[in-house]
């Protein structure tokens, strides 16, 4: 089965809740995970075999959290050597502002342009739609997983 390296963006702690909802799943299917609350680029350079997967929530005008902005910057600013590396993104909003989703959709724009490849579609958690953000990810997760 596959290594899987979760790197977490949160303020109020949703996503960090989800982020362990979707390891024990992820566990649950024979997948060895990490969960990273503060990662930085040598965090991801350490084994090229292992899969990344970003859980990160927005904050402020669709900024990332402090947590996971480093990551950002360094991917950005550094250009790392992350070409055909797998990804996957979780990004957790809320659709009543302008600038929903931006966080998650700055850090899947990096990766991509650095020449990762994302595994499937981003999977968008809004607040606004009310549903339990966690199960809405481990049903996710599910079909993700599968795509390893």
């Amino acid at each position: 089965m596959a290594s899987i390296q979760i790197l977490v963006g949160s303020v109020m702690g949703t996503a960090e809740t989800v982020a362990e909802a979707v390891a024990a799943e992820l566990r649950q299917l024979q997948h060895t995970v990490t969960v990273n609350f503060q990662a930085d680029v040598s965090d991801i350079l350490r084994d090229e075999n292992e899969i990344l997967l970003v859980c990160t929530s927005n904050t402020g005008s669709g900024d990332l959290p402090d947590n996971i902005q480093a990551l950002y910057l360094q991917l950005t600013r550094d250009f790392p050597r992350i070409a055909g590396r797998q990804y996957g993104v979780i990004n957790l909003g809320d659709s009543s502002y302008t600038t929903f989703n931006e966080g998650g959709r700055a850090l899947d724009e990096a990766f991509a342009d650095l020449g990762a490849r994302r595994i499937g579609d981003p999977l968008v958690l809004d607040a606004c739609e009310g549903l339990d953000a966690e199960e809405e990810a481990i049903n996710w997760i599910k079909e993700w997983a599968k795509q390893l």
